[in-house]
């Protein structure tokens, strides 16, 4: 499952509705990348989202 290890972001759900208002169910997906970062002073793979990565709260290796 996608999901950031910074700041948890996950699978969101809800209902995705036509022009004519035909509802169906549909999930939205973050945008999560595996990127090698700096964790607890060590160089580790992590899955971390775009909003995490451009707000400077992961550090790259």
């Amino acid at each position: 499952m996608a999901k950031c290890e910074i700041c948890e972001k996950s699978l969101v759900y809800g209902i995705k509705v036509s022009h004519s208002h035909r509802r169906a169910n549909r999930t939205w997906k973050p945008n999560v990348k595996r990127v090698k970062a700096i964790v607890n002073g060590e160089a580790t793979h992590i899955y971390a989202c775009t909003r995490c990565l451009r707000s400077g709260k992961v550090t790259r290796a």
